[in-house]
């Protein structure tokens, strides 16, 4: 089975840092885009492997909007 579920991938002087929004605590990190994102993929897998050892129920992802503001930032 495949599911959908919400990343967001952020690069850094380190490289990039992954998380997933619809699991509490999934995170990756690796040096490449690419390479993050197949960490990322494996971190979800193990995570799902985990609520499923523990006899927890696999959540549905929630809707996730991306959205800006502006805020005045002193001079």
């Amino acid at each position: 089975m495949t599911r959908e579920f919400h990343i967001i991938i952020e690069k850094d002087k380190h490289g990039y840092f992954a998380r997933c929004l619809d699991l509490d605590g999934c995170f990756a990190q690796g040096e490449t885009y690419e390479a993050v994102e197949k960490e990322i993929v494996d971190a979800i897998q193990l995570h799902i492997q985990d609520i499923r050892n523990l006899d927890e129920e696999l959540n549905e992802p929630e809707s996730v909007s991306l959205s800006s503001i502006k805020v005045v930032v002193p001079v």
